[in-house]
């Protein structure tokens, strides 16, 4: 029986902006490497697999290299997937079983309310030369919670202008790297960009779980815990965010590409 295959375009309203993702919906269990091949194929920064479990779902992510524990923009897609494919689902909450635990997906009015674990940084980075070189700036901070690694910038031109050694980069023991600063546009609270070329990703155009540890990095420098942010991409995208204890609230649309039967 084919897998039915969508392409969403998350954390905007708009198509062709936001963060591209691919929702595979499985009539049944497949192999990992099925799966990564079929990352492969896709070629987008995340494919998500959604499995019925119980009274949810099971739910993976896989770049074109490799599973990840957490991605936001696959995950909201994969919830867009559901709500609009099955509106009896909109009343309540769809629950997800990931390798990041469980996560929840709320529809309202149209858009998408993720409930993600927030990541408190772990410790600061000291500023060195390889660093520097690799980001293409001189950061002003740094902090690390688990696999990503988030660096200040000086000011939001320094963000937008910055080019970051792709290949210096992915040879420094830092897999998931966000710069960020605060956003001279006062309709957003600050602005960021991801970079993770060790996992197949050079510059991912919106990044939900990145989110969820400049939730708690702003929180605490802005002394708030509600924000809108933009990941300044070439494609741009929209993030709500709230942060509340343990938890950030990411909020944001996305917008059906298309939908195809996958066939092997």
């Amino acid at each position: 029986m084919p897998h039915d295959l969508y392409q969403l375009d998350a954390f905007t309203d708009e198509p062709f902006r936001g963060n591209p993702a691919a929702v595979c919906v499985l009539k049944g269990p497949k192999q990992d490497a099925w799966m990564q091949a079929l990352a492969s194929e896709m070629n987008l920064s995340e494919t998500a697999f959604l499995l019925p479990e119980g009274q949810g779902w099971h739910l993976r992510w896989f770049t074109p290299k490799a599973e990840v524990d957490l991605c936001g923009h696959a995950t909201l897609a994969s919830a867009m997937v559901l709500f609009e494919t099955q509106p009896t689902l909109r009343p309540g909450p769809v629950r997800f079983q990931t390798r990041s635990g469980e996560l929840s997906a709320t529809w309202v009015d149209g858009r998408i309310e993720l409930d993600f674990p927030a990541m408190l940084p772990d410790r600061p980075v000291s500023i060195d030369e390889p660093i520097k070189h690799a980001l293409g700036f001189t950061p002003t901070q740094g902090v690390v919670s688990g696999d990503y690694f988030l660096f200040e910038a000086a000011d939001e031109a320094t963000v937008h202008t910055a080019r970051p050694d792709f290949i210096a980069l992915a040879k420094l023991p830092m897999p998931e790297v966000i710069i960020t600063a605060i956003s001279n546009d006062p309709q957003y609270d600050f602005i960021s960009r991801f970079f993770a070329p060790q996992i197949g990703i050079d510059e991912d155009p919106v990044t939900g779980s990145a989110h969820c540890l400049l939730a708690p990095y702003w929180a605490e420098k802005l002394k708030k815990d509600s924000f809108t942010a933009y990941q300044a991409s070439p494609r741009g995208g929209r993030l709500d965010l709230c942060l509340s204890g343990e938890r950030v609230t990411i909020k944001g649309s996305a917008i059906f590409i298309f939908k195809a039967s996958l066939l092997v």
